[in-house]
């Protein structure tokens, strides 16, 4: 441990696996107190494999095996009221709230024109308001402590087009939207909001029989991690098919912590160099 984030607590939605377990682990070690939300449970009209309890508990327990403390709350995003109230209970137990970690997103696939009213009403609600709640369940904490950090987990989709996801690029396009309009609110408070923008990210949220199956549309069948590896790995300028939770962590982390204690309002990829491609 280095002390980057000593005497900090940070927030992480969608903490239960992924990016957001990365980032709390990550967080942990560098000295943060974590607040962890994730819904653990499945949500409408998505396909791929949902969050656990377990899974959830599995964070907490890395966490406390890094020697790091944590509160875990089971929430989901869209419901304000909700991520208000364990928001507020995570800052009364570590007493302070100093960084904001909206990470919690969802996934699912459809032709823009093809997509069912469902589908996007719960993309938008899921990924671009629920980073919308987020931030209003939590920075009022920042605005009274006088700083703190604000990053919105983003996408490559939030930089470019992508094929099949219109609702997806959709909401990721309003987080960036969001962040550069909150980055100016919150300036003037010593808040700093900035967003990360992943390529394709080693996950449940990729590695399953739905996403993989787009990349591969011409297989009938399950398509191998190979394969999709394979398939994956020309969206990026470096030969790789993805890059893993624990790169955008780091990111986060630098965004987090004081080394990045002049940049606010900017997008950055986590990419391999996809959007510039």
């Amino acid at each position: 441990m280095t002390g980057r984030l000593t005497s900090k607590t940070a927030l992480i939605t969608g903490a239960a696996r992924g990016i957001g377990r990365a980032q709390a682990l990550r967080f942990a070690q560098e000295g943060a107190d974590i607040i962890a939300i994730d819904v653990c449970g499945p949500i409408e009209s998505v396909n791929v494999p949902h969050s656990t309890p377990d899974d959830l508990a599995e964070t907490a327990h890395l966490v406390e095996q890094a020697g790091g403390r944590i509160v875990t709350d089971i929430v989901d995003v869209r419901d304000a009221d909700a991520l208000r109230v364990a928001v507020d209970r995570g800052v009364e137990q570590f007493g302070a709230l100093d960084i904001v970690c909206a990470t919690a997103g969802i996934t699912s696939r459809g032709a823009a024109v093809e997509l069912a009213d469902a589908s996007w009403r719960t993309m938008v609600d899921v990924n671009l308001t629920g980073v919308w709640n987020t931030c209003t369940a939590a920075v009022p904490h920042l605005i009274n402590r006088g700083a703190g950090s604000v990053v919105l987990i983003s996408s490559i989709a939030g930089l470019r087009g992508l094929v099949g996801v219109a609702h997806y690029t959709a909401a990721k396009h309003g987080v960036v939207g969001l962040m550069r309009s909150l980055a100016h609110d919150l300036a003037p408070h010593n808040v700093r909001v900035n967003c990360v923008h992943p390529t394709n990210v080693d996950t449940p949220l990729i590695q399953n029989d739905s996403v993989r199956s787009g990349f591969r549309p011409d297989l009938d069948r399950p398509v191998t991690r190979d394969e999709f590896a394979a398939a994956a790995t020309p969206m990026n300028m470096l030969a790789i098919p993805w890059v893993h939770p624990v790169d955008v962590a780091n990111a986060s982390l630098f965004l987090a912590s004081d080394e990045a204690r002049y940049i606010t309002a900017i997008t950055l990829p986590v990419d391999a160099g996809s959007t510039q491609r």
